[in-house]
């Protein structure tokens, strides 16, 4: 896990980008668009994780995960997926951060968190995805929606009231409409929040004879607003149209208290730090898509177009008590900043007689940052106000091939993406950064199939990871008099390159990989004498390595069905600037119980976990937890769950690290130690339509 957790993105969002641009995929969603074929298809029940090259996909319509009251809490629980503590960063176990898409629509956590859990059919983990999707991903999560296939008017109110530290409540009433040809869905949440976090951090600068450690606490109360509407036509069985627009509103008001300790050569300090932070966010994203199949040439063209706006402001006044005296004004902070990004994108497909298929498409990106930062220093008393403009370009286009050779399955796919990127303080008249660059993007898979239940898979890919919006910002975030959390404006892009081989046998695989990374991104530490302050930031690294041997092992024996991941990673970090330590391979460890029982009740249990890392730079301590829950659906129109997570309350952990001289020994918490109670209620009459679609089978995959 990076170290963008706790209360740092609490303060200021450090974390809060807008990567819902672009689009990937041209698949159809399976629950909108019918096939060629007009007959409806009975397929055999669902499973709740499904297996496949290394993907997994999993059921959540018809599994215990429907109860979960947001989207970012419901993917926490999958196989491989790690989500911060502050639940503004996914990462994917050896992978990083994936690209996430709902639909054929890239999206970013923003949209995770307007997304209703109830709309969610099922989420697959690609861990080799192709050309189609933007170079930036070396997995992608794929978020499929629910689309009825019967006609009617049906409305669901869900209530869930969870207990950590504080109580928490959350409210939502979805809609559905579907006449014919056309759908109409909507939804509303309101959320009463209250966030409990912790961090601390123990700093040694043995050449200047420093020693600071802090430790911070805060609380934030937030009243969240979440609501969207979706239309979806069907003009026939190849060509739809779709409008989707989402919001949400929430206001943070959040109290950060900080005991320091710092010593500089024989002067010794005590401070009590107390920030009071009122913030406002809202985020709003509307997109429109059409699916058309052109005759003439007998090929199917998608064209998508979305636009994403983000604002925040956030209001700091900071007091600071030192050695048990009283209360002094130190410091009071404004800071905006707001996000806009636009993008298109074109699809083309079209398979030939011999079963292979050409794919083109073509995307464009823009996006716009300005970021204001004020604040107005007591003593000395000094002002600081500046404006920051940051402008992105993307235009990227992609082929990519795919057929059979007899048995053999082949893609071969090569994407290139023009970046252009200029950044610029408003007082100044030359810019701070001006990159244009061209990148080259090849993709390959082949798989080999033994016999009916045997399969060979080969893959090779290069991928890139920009800097995410966030970072373009001068945003920082105040802890105590000595130390600040910090952006970085100057960050380079990531490249890696990535070449694995996996085995399949039945639903169960083994896949062994390995990968190199130019620039990877951590958070770093620097110290600057002419103002005693020392600040962590995010920074990149010279290179990092990394070896992978994972298991998926799942299991079914009647009632119960089990799905089981072991990862052996050993992965080093190395710079120029840090002490780099030995490097030793770990375990991260998943698995899930799901007991099906009679009079529908479902039972699950899950727990995960990481021994501990030592990836050279970084080191970083064990974690485990187990989760449980119980459903029932009574009346056939009450659905009631139970949830208890972090049973043994150890969602706690270490990172230590040295660079540029400064050790760091950190310690983060967590407020997940959860009991939740959970009732949903629908009604509405459905009936069976005319209009009949052709059920696909669900263990297809879209993008290979």
């Amino acid at each position: 896990m990076k170290k963008n957790i706790g209360i740092k993105n609490n303060i200021i969002a450090l974390c809060l980008f807008i990567s819902g641009f672009g689009y990937g995929q041209n698949e159809t969603p399976k629950d909108s668009i019918s096939n060629k074929l007009s007959e409806v298809i009975v397929s055999a029940p669902t499973k709740l994780f499904t297996n496949k090259n290394g993907n997994s996909k999993v059921d959540i319509a018809n599994s215990i995960y429907n109860s979960i009251p947001n989207t970012i809490d419901l993917i926490a629980k999958l196989p491989n997926i790690q989500v911060s503590v502050d639940k503004e960063n996914i990462t994917v176990i050896g992978k990083g951060n994936p690209l996430l898409y709902i639909d054929n629509q890239k999206v970013g956590m923003n949209d995770l968190n307007t997304l209703a859990v109830d709309d969610i059919k099922t989420i697959e983990i690609i861990s080799n995805p192709s050309s189609k999707f933007e170079a930036a991903g070396r997995a992608v999560i794929l978020i499929t929606r629910k689309f009825s296939k019967k006609e009617g008017f049906q409305t669901i109110v869900s209530e869930v009231a969870s207990f950590k530290k504080y109580f928490n409540n959350y409210l939502e009433i979805s809609a559905s409409l579907k006449k014919n040809k056309l759908e109409f869905k909507t939804n509303f949440n309101y959320n009463q929040i209250k966030v409990w976090e912790s961090n601390g951090n123990d700093f040694m600068i043995p050449s200047r004879t420093i020693i600071s450690n802090y430790l911070a606490t805060a609380v934030t109360k937030r009243p969240q607003f979440i609501f969207g509407g979706g239309i979806f036509y069907k003009i026939n069985e190849v060509d739809y149209w779709s409008l989707n627009f989402s919001r949400r509103t929430q206001k943070d008001i959040f109290d950060i208290l900080t005991d320091t300790y710092n010593q500089q050569q024989s002067i010794i300090n005590r401070i009590r730090t107390l920030n009071l932070n009122d913030e406002y966010r809202n985020f709003s994203n509307g997109y429109i898509n059409y699916n058309h199949k052109i005759k003439s040439v007998d090929g199917i063209l998608f064209s998508g177009f979305q636009y994403s706006r983000f604002n925040q402001q956030v209001a700091s006044t900071i007091t600071n008590n030192y050695n048990n005296t009283s209360f002094e004004l130190s410091q009071n902070r404004n800071q905006k900043i707001s996000i806009a990004v636009f993008s298109g994108k074109s699809d083309f497909e079209k398979e030939f007689g011999n079963k292979m298929k050409l794919e083109l498409g073509t995307l464009y990106l823009q996006a716009d940052s300005n970021t204001n930062f004020l604040v107005e220093n007591v003593n000395p008393s000094i002002t600081i106000n500046s404006d920051y403009n940051y402008n992105e370009t993307n235009i990227a286009a992609y082929s990519q091939l795919s057929g059979s050779v007899k048995k053999v399955k082949y893609f071969f796919g090569l994407r290139a993406e023009n970046t252009i990127a200029k950044g610029k303080y408003q007082a100044e008249n030359s810019l701070l950064i001006d990159k244009n660059y061209i990148n080259l993007f090849p993709k390959a898979t082949i798989e080999i199939p033994m016999d009916s239940t045997n399969t060979i898979n080969l893959n090779y890919a290069k991928s890139i990871s920009r800097p995410n919006f966030s970072t373009t910002s001068q945003v920082s975030a105040y802890i105590n008099p000595y130390f600040v959390w910090s952006n970085n404006i100057n960050l380079d892009p990531t490249i890696t390159d990535e070449v694995a081989v996996s085995y399949q046998y039945g639903d169960k695989s083994v896949k062994v990989s390995c990968n190199k990374i130019i620039n990877p991104v951590y958070y770093g530490s620097s110290y600057d004498s002419s103002q005693n302050v020392l600040t962590l930031k995010t920074t990149n690294f010279e290179k990092e390595t990394g070896f992978n041997l994972e298991f998926s092992i799942p299991f079914k024996y009647k009632f119960w069905t089990t799905t089981n991941t072991l990862n052996f990673i050993l992965s080093k970090i190395e710079d120029k600037q840090a002490i780099v330590n030995d490097t030793k391979p770990y375990l991260y460890y998943y698995s899930n119980h799901s007991f099906k029982l009679p009079k529908e009740i479902k039972v699950s249990l899950t727990g995960w976990g990481l021994t501990r890392q030592q990836q050279g730079i970084f080191e970083r301590s064990a974690l485990f937890t187990i989760d449980f829950a119980i459903s029932n659906t009574l009346f056939k129109q009450f659905d009631c769950t139970i949830s208890y997570n972090d049973i043994f309350r150890q969602m706690k952990y270490h990172e230590d690290f040295t660079i540029n001289n400064i050790t760091a020994k950190g310690i983060y918490y967590t407020d997940a130690n959860l009991v939740s109670f959970s009732i949903k209620y629908s009604f509405g009459k459905i009936k069976n339509t005319e209009f009949k679609e052709k059920n696909i089978d669900e263990n297809s995959s879209r993008i290979r």
